[in-house]
């Protein structure tokens, strides 16, 4: 196989191009779903899904009413931090279409800078062809379309969290930090990355996300909500979906958090080793279970810590010493933190896997580009068996195949075929490596 030519700037997202073909043709999906968002609005009944609650929350900050119930034991409708609350104010002032062209405009950069960063942070060296550039958006658009649909924040966070890394790969620790802090904020599962960047050594990162992450939640808000109110308000907020968990589910959803919609590691085991009747959600559908084993709820609890604890420790395991990470590794070890990070969170709807995004690109650029046959062939078949368990989400598939985690076990493939290239890299199998890394291109320690 003959090897594309070398970036000339390997790590340099590139722009969007109205010659491009494959640039015109991202714009007209991005049209067609910003549509779906606008035209039921415009010419329907109103866009549905979350986008009347983002209004409702921003119209509560403008006309200084509560964000939260007065206790924590009551139903939450908003159940994010007060800081998107915030956000969602500003262009909410000038009414309810506004607003949702600046959630489509958001969307709409987040995929662009997802596909651009993921590319350029795969450590391959090498431009991929328009197929390939394609390919990661192609098998990801269901996911994309979930985004633009129901009004979730999920791939925005992604491109932020992408675009902190690709700022500490260039030394920008304290950028990265705020980036990092500011998805946290918003929705707090990012918050994983945080751990991370402590066994990385990456102190000024470190110390960034927390201090923006403090500035985001409690002093931002402050000067439109007032410290004391917003004290008060984040208080709550954390009581209601952080401090209260029971057989019965946690935070503020308790029918989604044990149904087969919710496959985080916590849910799918939970499901397991419990008997929970994943059709929850939908009190018009019969019960059923699938437990395996029948243990109390805190037993399955030490199980979850135990199989967390295990994760956690293998990935600790394949990450390289300091000494022989290179873009590549850095690469794949992160594509494995994005794969913890999705299942990791307590609650991980459909959506939640277009995290997937990062990943799948790195593999299947090892797929492409990585100098041995078998390992193109290898990388390949496992990226068409994680590719079939992601489809198995589709609608025409019976939900009890989400019950037993098909995303989640897509993630798992994922992450050991990462995990093997980490442990396997060309110069290992006696092959020149295929990243083409000159010692000024590895990572600098922090």
């Amino acid at each position: 196989m003959t090897s594309p030519a070398p970036l000339a700037k390997p790590d340099a997202p590139r722009r969007l191009s109205l010659r491009a073909p494959l640039d015109l043709l991202f714009l007209f999906c991005c049209v067609l779903l910003t549509a779906d968002v606008l035209v039921p609005e415009i010419f329907g009944s109103g866009k549905t899904k979350d986008y009347p609650l983002w209004y409702w929350v921003g119209q509560q900050v403008l006309q200084g009413e509560p964000l939260y119930p007065a206790t924590a034991i009551e139903y939450f409708d908003y159940i994010y931090p007060p800081p998107p609350a915030i956000l969602l104010a500003i262009p909410s002032w000038f009414g309810k279409i506004p607003l949702y062209v600046v959630l489509s405009i958001l969307n709409v950069l987040a995929w662009w800078y997802t596909g651009t960063l993921s590319h350029v942070m795969t450590g391959s060296d090498r431009k991929p062809g328009p197929w390939l550039e394609a390919l990661p958006a192609v098998v990801t658009v269901p996911l994309v379309f979930d985004m633009f649909d129901l009004g979730q924040p999920n791939l925005v966070l992604l491109a932020m969290v992408l675009f902190g890394f690709w700022g500490l790969r260039h030394q920008r620790s304290w950028l990265a930090g705020f980036m990092f802090a500011l998805a946290t904020a918003i929705k707090v599962f990012p918050v994983a990355v945080l751990p991370y960047l402590l066994w990385r050594r990456k102190w000024a990162a470190v110390v960034s996300m927390v201090a923006f992450t403090g500035i985001l939640l409690y002093l931002v808000p402050a000067p439109i909500r007032g410290f004391e109110r917003n004290a008060a308000e984040l208080a709550t907020w954390y009581q209601g979906m952080v401090g209260t968990s029971s057989e019965k589910g946690f935070g503020q959803r308790d029918e989604q958090n044990w149904s087969w919609v919710n496959q985080s590691l916590i849910a799918v085991t939970h499901r397991l080793v419990r008997p929970i009747n994943f059709n929850q959600d939908d009190p018009g559908k019969p019960p059923r279970t699938m437990n395996i084993i029948d243990v109390d709820y805190r037993t399955a609890n030490w199980i979850v810590l135990a199989m967390s604890a295990l994760l956690g420790l293998g990935f600790l395991a394949v990450m390289p010493r300091q000494a022989r990470r290179t873009a590549r590794s850095d690469a794949e070890e992160l594509g494995i933190l994005f794969c913890l990070i999705t299942v990791a969170s307590p609650l991980a709807r459909q959506y939640y896997f277009v995290w997937l995004f990062f990943p799948m690109t790195v593999l299947m650029h090892r797929a492409a580009f990585d100098e041995r046959a078998k390992v193109r062939l290898g990388t390949w078949l496992a990226l068409g068996a994680a590719g079939v368990l992601l489809l198995l989400a589709l609608p025409w598939f019976p939900t009890v195949l989400q019950a037993w985690g098909n995303n989640l076990a897509a993630t798992a493939v994922l992450a050991v075929s990462l995990a093997w290239h980490i442990r396997h890299p060309p110069v290992a199998a006696g092959t020149p490596p295929a990243t083409g890394l000159k010692p000024a291109d590895l990572e600098k320690p922090s």
